[in-house]
């Protein structure tokens, strides 16, 4: 009896310990169970095994959502071990989870689809997302196409993710939401863009400003609103007429499907103020406008929203040349300019600023005239001559030749100093050219008119040497006039034909054998007066019956010359 006893305990012995041996293999697997009892926190699993085991509630709750189990449910935990100090089976239905979903999330990865999952948490560089189970790490680069500010409303919310990078054995995964709002977008963009035509007016939200213009979101797709097709008017910064996320009418302008490129415009839905503009702005009218933008070669003044017209450097001021337009003008400043010429095709305007000001010269024309006397002060020596500061910021030119009657012009120059108050006379005004032509030497008389009144051609006139050169010496006319007698015009003698004869200060006869008035010159002979002379006493020698000899003639008339000249001189001495 004692040994059947004993050998039942053996075969039950044996039996547990094969069942024990085939339950063994199930550690570190998955395995079913039927939650049958909750007490607590804690949820108490069959699994088959000669003990329960305890699962805490908190591993059968999501991120999202808390603990969803009750008694009778059927749940598949993760078997640690078959039993612990407490002789209770090791649980976990959070690694459980955690093995389904790496098997789908790696199924997924190989067939490159996309998986759902939520944000929960924020770690440095990213985020985190519960895939399921499986933890996975969210690059902020990868959270959206553009920098997210605030993640908080995509936080909890389920969405599709697109799995970078997994690794089951270190437990790493790499998600990105990035690239799955990428292909979405470019699947909507080529759908959208398929359905644009230009012309057409559409609603969307300003996503970003930059310098040149704004991208609007068309509903998947963006499109650039430039500066320029934001108004009519000259926009200085997009930021003048648009914020972030105001919506705008806009019409699509050009569609490029190669590039994808969708240019919009917002004054194209504007009536255009050019219509009709050459009506609006007849040429030599006159009207106010603002200055809108200065730049080296002029000024552009707004006549009237999205009409502008440019003010040319030449347009600006009478007086002030070569002077840069912002030092005559001001931005925003309320102007009166005159409209010069317009074109409505090239949609361009000419303006004139000083046309709407009184013409200095005209005015200076008209309250100096012709012959008039005016005073300034020498603001420059030029190399062709003078130029005079006058009223009203006009200036006025003496010429080099219009400087002395007798010195030459490099001589006459040398006498005025710059900042000299000097009087002139008033030559010639040409408004059209912008000039004024005076002379200094115009306030006396001209010495050589006064003396060329008194002498005619023919005359036979006392000359007074004053040096001597080689070709023929240089003598002074009555009246001060200087000229000069050429080495031929000496004597009729050629041996008497030396200038070296002559002294300075001797008088001599001469005879005027020219007088031109433009080259203001006088020209006198030695010679032609004895040609004169020789004939006049042939003359006299021809009628005479005093049986005087010729030489005896030629030698009365010679002494009666020199008698004369000496008379002449004397009287000159006395006076």
């Amino acid at each position: 009896m004692a040994e059947s006893a004993f050998s039942a305990k053996e075969d039950f012995a044996a039996l547990l310990n094969e069942s024990l041996g085939a339950r063994s293999g199930l550690e570190g697997s998955v395995v079913q169970g039927i939650v049958v009892a909750i007490e607590n926190d804690m949820a108490i699993i069959d699994v088959g095994l000669k003990s329960e085991g305890r699962v805490p509630l908190r591993e059968f709750s999501s991120h999202s959502h808390g603990p969803e189990v009750i008694v009778g449910d059927r749940v598949e935990v993760f078997l640690e071990r078959m039993e612990n100090k407490n002789g209770e089976a090791v649980l976990s239905r959070e690694k459980a989870r955690r093995e389904e979903a790496w098997e789908k999330l790696e199924q997924a990865f190989n067939r490159n689809e996309r998986v759902n999952g939520h944000i929960f948490g924020r770690v440095k560089g990213g985020f985190t997302v519960d895939l399921q189970g499986a933890v996975a790490f969210l690059p902020g680069s990868q959270v959206d196409i553009r920098p997210v500010r605030d993640v908080t409303p995509l936080m909890g919310q389920e969405q599709p993710f697109q799995i970078l990078k997994m690794d089951r054995r270190r437990g790493n995964i790499v998600v990105s939401r990035r690239a799955v709002l990428e292909e979405t977008r470019a699947e909507a963009r080529s759908e959208l863009l398929s359905n644009l035509s230009e012309g057409q007016i559409l609603e969307g939200v300003v996503k970003n400003i930059t310098d040149y213009g704004a991208f609007v979101d068309l509903g998947g797709i963006d499109g650039l609103l430039h500066v320029t097709d934001m108004a009519w008017r000259r926009v200085g910064h997009p930021s003048e007429v648009l914020n972030i996320g105001q919506t705008v009418k806009v019409q699509v302008v050009k569609v490029n499907p190669e590039t994808q490129r969708i240019s919009l415009g917002v004054k194209q839905l504007l009536a255009d103020p050019w219509d009709g503009v050459d009506a609006k702005y007849p040429v030599s009218g006159k009207f106010s406008g603002r200055v809108t933008n200065i730049t080296d070669y002029g000024a552009f003044v707004e006549l009237e929203p999205g009409v502008e017209g440019l003010v040319h450097v030449s347009e600006m001021s009478w007086t002030k040349k070569n002077v840069h337009p912002g030092k005559i003008v001001s931005t925003s400043q309320a102007v009166e300019v005159m409209v010069l010429d317009v074109d409505p095709v090239k949609r361009r305007i000419s303006l004139g600023l000083k046309q709407t000001m009184v013409n200095p010269w005209e005015a200076f024309s008209e309250k100096h005239p012709q012959g008039s006397v005016v005073e300034g002060e020498i603001k420059s020596i030029t190399e062709f001559g003078l130029f005079i500061g006058l009223d009203g910021g006009v200036d006025g030119l003496v010429h080099m030749s219009d400087l002395d009657w007798n010195l030459a012009p490099e001589a006459a120059v040398q006498k005025f100093k710059k900042g000299e108050i000097v009087r002139a006379k008033m030559l010639d005004v040409s408004i059209d050219k912008e000039r004024i032509s005076l002379g200094i030497k115009q306030l006396e008389n001209d010495p050589f008119a006064d003396a060329a009144s008194k002498i005619k051609k023919g005359d036979t006139v006392t000359c007074t040497v004053t040096g001597s050169k080689e070709n023929g010496i240089d003598v002074t006319l009555p009246g001060g006039i200087p000229t000069f007698i050429r080495r031929s015009d000496l004597s009729r003698d050629r041996a008497d034909q030396r200038p070296d004869r002559f002294a300075t200060g001797d008088k001599i006869d001469a005879k005027v054998t020219g007088i031109d008035h433009e080259t203001r010159k006088i020209t006198v002979s030695i010679k032609a007066l004895e040609v004169d002379e020789e004939k006049e006493a042939m003359a006299q020698y021809g009628s005479s019956d005093s049986g005087a000899s010729l030489g005896d003639i030629l030698g009365a008339a010679i002494k009666n010359r020199e008698q004369a000249a000496a008379a002449a001189s004397e009287e000159k001495t006395k006076k």
